[in-house]
């Protein structure tokens, strides 16, 4: 199948490039860069040097593909979603543009209308561990938000289990990465940075709680609070979820909600052993890879409990639920292309 990247030379753009040029079932046919146009992909992207010999285009030069996928900043695929939709069978698009059905609560999460309305309901949201029956033939499927995905993979068991109800608030402490704010002007940035230094994450109000509260709303109105801040790594989402339980629960209670959960899904690992060093979800131990490890800290004797989830927030968090979405729409192997299971040490 014939693949298209839009905003190609940006963080998330290079990541779909690493796992889309070796996939058994596509080629990339065409990348676009408005800035970077005629230039080779690896004079942006240093690491896929002898991996193609593709070159960037305008948008305006764009031929019609198989598969489309969407790597632009906020707020730009939803101003040309039509001009697109002529051009491929299949869209996935990696930004904010269609992750929230409803254009009411898009407009306050995000502070402006939503330019194409009537598309939020064509598309499914990107996350195969809820929507993995509505993506299978899909024509269209948002993107992820990396906060979102971490917190609700952190909440889904005990949520689904009934054992997190919508009785307190949820109080999220995330860490991430300096590559979550992106570098360049098709990186699809929110959090700049600019000589290094990453500028202040959002401490209240971050706008991924909205996704998260949609995603878990078919168990109830959750009260989502995220806080998050920068630490030293470049790629990575370290999701804590705070909060208490009755007094009473035990370890068989936690281990029984994860495997029903979890056993059963490719991409996501229970990592949770106290006799380990590595007994924990650890960021950097996913760099590059589609998996999310998830894990639980909890106290019976004060019902305290720390819901934990780790992701890379370039492949589980964005690229590689994209073409995880395009492997259950074009009806390939759900894994396909994605296995790789990371560095140690």
């Amino acid at each position: 199948m014939k693949v298209g990247i839009v905003g190609a030379s940006g963080y998330t753009g290079g990541e779909l490039l690493r796992l889309l040029l070796p996939h058994p079932h596509v080629e990339v046919t065409q990348v676009t860069a408005e800035r970077n146009a005629g230039k080779f992909v690896h004079q942006v992207h240093p690491h896929l040097r002898g991996q193609t010999e593709l070159r960037f285009v305008t948008a305006g030069v764009l031929e019609p593909c198989d598969v489309l996928f969407l790597a632009l900043p906020h707020g730009e695929a939803q101003q040309h979603i039509s001009h697109y939709a002529h051009l491929a069978e299949r869209i996935i698009d990696l930004s904010a543009d269609f992750r929230l059905n409803s254009a009411e609560i898009y407009a306050a999460a995000y502070g402006s209308p939503h330019a194409a309305p009537e598309w939020l309901p064509r598309f499914v949201y990107g996350l195969p561990e809820l929507c993995r029956e509505q993506l299978r033939g899909a024509n269209y499927a948002s993107g992820v938000g990396c906060n979102a995905t971490a917190t609700t993979i952190a909440l889904w068991a005990l949520v689904k289990a009934g054992i997190v109800t919508d009785t307190q608030p949820l109080f999220v402490d995330i860490k991430v990465g300096s590559s979550e704010g992106g570098s360049t002007p098709n990186a699809g940035s929110h959090h700049p940075v600019r000589s290094g230094i990453v500028r202040p994450f959002a401490l209240t109000g971050h706008r991924h709680e909205a996704e998260v509260r949609q995603s878990l709303a078919e168990c109830g109105n959750f009260d989502v609070r995220m806080a998050i801040s920068s630490v030293e790594m470049v790629r990575g989402v370290s999701a804590a979820v705070h909060l208490s339980f009755p007094v009473g629960l035990s370890e068989k209670d936690f281990w029984k909600a994860y495997r029903e959960a979890w056993n059963s899904e490719p991409f996501v690992r229970i990592v949770h052993d106290k006799t380990s060093l590595h007994g924990h979800p650890e960021p950097r131990l996913l760099a590059g890879t589609n998996y999310a490890d998830v894990g639980w800290e909890y106290d019976p004797a004060s019902g305290r409990a720390i819901l934990l989830c780790a992701i890379d927030n370039l492949g589980k968090g964005a690229a590689g639920s994209a073409v995880q979405c395009m492997n259950l729409m074009c009806g390939f192997e759900e894994n396909t292309g994605l296995t790789f299971g990371g560095i140690f040490p």
